[in-house]
């Protein structure tokens, strides 16, 4: 809980005691999001967007980098449009917004309103492919999308949400095979190395793949509750969509071929997943890589001379590599350290009369609480290394977290009774069937999360009906 100076900021549930209000009462106190008139929807307020400005600006150059192009969409699709891909448009159809009137008139045909955009890429590209010149066609888009969620939650569930969607044309089904997987290393690399969160990278059974796709893969994140969080998905569609839309190109060969298709996609889900990861009973716990400020610069007995001046002066040093923020106002230093503390700023810096005489500031460590005294000398340099230090202790401290809800189980009743008592990953055999993977389901409440890659399976049988086991599953519960 928060201690007694801060009296502005009233406690916060404990996550032991109420994990779900807690975590409300982290995305409302932190000032993140408000709710909406519109039932299911959210206010993103300027702090939280600020958050998604940093993860879309690491994405994005992520994505250039690899010669991806951003463009934009319709955010309506006709119904007969979503129609040509059937496997698709029955995935989605419980999630879909229609537009049946415009204006006064109603419409002859009913527009939706996109819950994600492969029909309407697809449509765009039969105009603008020909031939094996013309590709690949990797484009990407940042939108919002509306599905309409029976049960919703502020970033994790709503009806409209912000993300990217990744839509991409190929020549073979090896390229774009290839594609696949290298979007979701650029995902799993962008949560481990800018989120500080371990993921397992994996491909999802049939029975959860994306509609219409042939395969999907997915990292999955563990919470601090143990429960999984689907965090980034990339999908092969092979040549399925061409077909439903007649997109053909001149090969090599000079004989007509469908190209094969890639989509991929991660939302403002993300922001849900670095709270329920990283947060404390003291509120937000933020990342140094994506978080608004980085260094909030507190100085310590301001009437004193001197003090806001170098306060200012370390600001003005600091802002040529950080983003960083001065808090000069009245309100005791206690006060302060306990609402960036529920804001999760990474790193604070105190600076006073003492301080100044000795060259030297103190740096208090969000990530663990800890605080080191350092030379003004080498500011920069000291920031730096701690806020890569910060990095480390949220990531290694999430992995603990998953290596301990991490569980193996050998049969039925041992996942049962595993999944009743706790929250966690259970790694078990399974034959592939759906059959077996509907029992788990509805006996032990788990869903399978991911076939995981780099993970040699023993031979053995299906915890389910003991046949011989084809694949190792990550099985959870999950957001």
């Amino acid at each position: 809980m928060l201690n007694d100076s801060s009296k502005k900021v009233k406690d916060i549930t404990s996550m032991n005691e109420d994990f779900a209000r807690w975590y409300t009462d982290v995305v409302k106190k932190a000032e993140l999001v408000d709710y909406s008139i519109v039932r299911g929807c959210m206010v993103i307020r300027p702090y939280g967007y600020a958050i998604w400005e940093n993860i879309q600006k690491e994405l994005d150059r992520r994505f250039k980098e690899l010669g991806h192009e951003n463009v934009m969409m319709p955010m309506f699709i006709p119904e007969s449009l979503l129609q040509k891909e059937k496997d698709h448009v029955e995935g989605f159809a419980p999630e879909v917004a229609w537009v049946t009137m415009g204006g006064n008139e109603k419409l002859q045909e009913r527009l939706c309103v996109r819950p994600t955009s492969e029909t309407l890429f697809c449509d765009h590209y039969k105009n603008v492919i020909e031939s094996y010149r013309d590709l690949p066609k990797l484009y990407n888009q940042w939108c919002s999308v509306v599905r309409w969620e029976k049960t919703t939650r502020p970033f994790l569930r709503s009806l409209e949400f912000l993300w990217q969607e990744g839509h991409t044309m190929h020549e073979t089904a090896e390229e774009a095979l290839k594609e696949t997987e290298t979007m979701l290393e650029v995902y799993a690399d962008f949560f481990e190395n800018c989120l500080a969160i371990p993921v397992v990278r994996g491909r999802k059974t049939d029975k959860e793949k994306f509609a219409g796709a042939e395969a999907t893969y997915t990292i999955e994140a563990m919470m601090h509750d143990g429960k999984a969080l689907q965090s980034g998905t990339s999908h092969y569609f092979g040549d399925g969509f061409a077909k439903a839309f007649d997109i053909t190109f001149t090969g090599r060969d000079n004989k007509p071929h469908f190209p094969h298709q890639t989509s991929w996609g991660m939302s403002t889900r993300v922001i849900g997943a670095i709270i329920m990861t990283h947060g404390d009973d003291n509120g937000l716990v933020l990342p140094p890589r994506i978080a608004p400020t980085q260094v909030i610069i507190v100085p310590v007995a301001t009437h004193k001379e001197g003090v806001i001046e170098k306060a200012e002066e370390l600001k003005a040093r600091l802002s040529k590599d950080f983003r960083v923020k001065l808090d000069a106002s009245n309100n005791s230093p206690g006060w302060k350290y306990a609402e960036y503390e529920m804001k999760g700023v990474p790193l604070r810096l105190e600076i006073g009369p003492r301080d100044i005489e000795n060259n030297q500031c103190v740096l208090a460590l969000r990530a663990d609480g800890s605080k080191k005294i350092v030379s003004l000398d080498n500011l920069e340099a000291e920031v730096e290394n701690a806020l890569n230090e910060i990095h480390d202790i949220l990531y290694n401290k999430a992995l603990e977290n998953r290596k301990e809800k991490t569980y193996s189980c050998n049969n039925l009743e041992e996942i049962v009774k595993t999944a009743n008592e706790k929250n966690g990953f259970i790694k078990a055999l399974w034959c592939g069937e759906l059959a077996c993977e509907e029992e788990l389901k509805e006996k032990a409440g788990i869903t399978s999360r991911c076939i995981p890659f780099g993970e040699e399976m023993e031979d053995g049988v299906c915890v389910c009906c003991g046949k011989k086991a084809k694949n190792l599953v990550y099985w959870g519960k999950a957001y």
